[in-house]
């Protein structure tokens, strides 16, 4: 039972170090460009799909 103690003292030890140093400002700034992109790249995508599905009504009706 020790050495699970020891490996989970570690394990926290480990986590809380590497949260002090990481820069927040950073990654929420990081985080919010990841959401801006993500959110232009689904509207280019359900832009391709509607134009995509639209040509496809098209030949299937001619």
């Amino acid at each position: 039972m020790k050495s699970t103690d020891n490996t989970s003292q570690s394990i926290f030890l480990t986590g809380f170090i590497l949260l002090a140093n990481l820069d927040f400002t950073g990654l929420l700034e990081y985080g919010l460009k990841a959401a801006i992109g993500g959110g232009i790249w689904l509207a280019y995508k359900l832009v391709a799909d509607q134009i995509d599905r639209r040509k496809r009504n098209k030949t299937s009706h001619d």
